[in-house]
């Protein structure tokens, strides 16, 4: 799948709003530190505060994260992303995006999650040729029904239609093509809502239901993990 997967209604679930939220503080952070303070002038950023504020994330923390990323705050500590692989459940590929301000702890509890779950954590490039590098932007516009002539017009490769949100859709690209789509589709009337890297399946792993079923639940704790990110794997969901 090239649509890092996240679990459905986590950002209703109460009990996990503290974790939530220190998740879109660290992207927020990230951000920050990548490209400056200014969401005006820093495209990632804006989409980071606009998912977090979308989730009702505080606006002191959002805040607090932006000053903290820009080295704006009297504090040592720094969010670094990692990227580990493995097999999961039934030899599914898993790519899981962490980050992190300790990457021994996170090492270790990634690790016990593959082990727990029959899985495998594997050494870099075990997993990664089982996908493809590729650029990710999701969007809305209003009226819009089809968008390959969008895509096409933008540089995109491949577009498919969210099917639980009305007028949202997902562009594939070309790595070096992220930005240049992002403004393409920007120029055109679309909101930009997520623009980044990502990995898409090169082969979907072929499984039972009650196959599937174990490993959306290793994916759920896996996801549950404070320091995960993203994940990616080869199961068509």
């Amino acid at each position: 799948m090239g649509k890092s997967w996240k679990a459905a209604g986590m950002a209703a679930n109460a009990a996990k709003k503290g974790a939530m939220f220190t998740k879109f503080a660290r992207e927020i952070q990230v951000s920050a530190k990548l490209g400056g303070p200014d969401p005006a002038s820093n495209s990632r950023l804006r989409m980071a505060v606009d998912a977090a504020r979308e989730a009702s994330c505080p606006k002191d923390t959002i805040e607090r994260a932006i000053k903290k990323g820009a080295g704006l705050l009297d504090d040592a500590s720094q969010i670094e992303e990692l990227a580990y692989e493995g097999f999961g459940p039934h030899k599914v590929g898993v790519i899981v995006e962490c980050q992190t301000d300790n990457r021994n702890r996170t090492a270790s509890e990634i690790r016990n999650i593959f082990n727990k779950n029959d899985g495998a954590l594997g050494a870099e490039g075990s997993v990664a040729w089982m996908f493809e590098r590729v650029s990710m932007i999701e969007g809305t516009k209003a009226g819009v029904t089809d968008a390959d002539e969008e895509a096409i017009e933008a540089g995109a490769n491949e577009v498919f239609k969210d099917e639980e949100a009305p007028d949202a859709f997902t562009f594939y690209g070309n790595p070096e093509d992220l930005k240049s789509i992002e403004t393409a589709l920007t120029a055109r009337g679309w909101k930009v809502t997520k623009a980044e890297m990502s990995f898409k399946a090169k082969t979907i792993t072929e499984l039972s239901d009650e196959q599937k079923k174990e490993v959306l639940e290793f994916m759920q704790v896996l996801d549950d993990n404070d320091d995960t990110h993203r994940i990616y794997c080869t199961l068509d969901l």
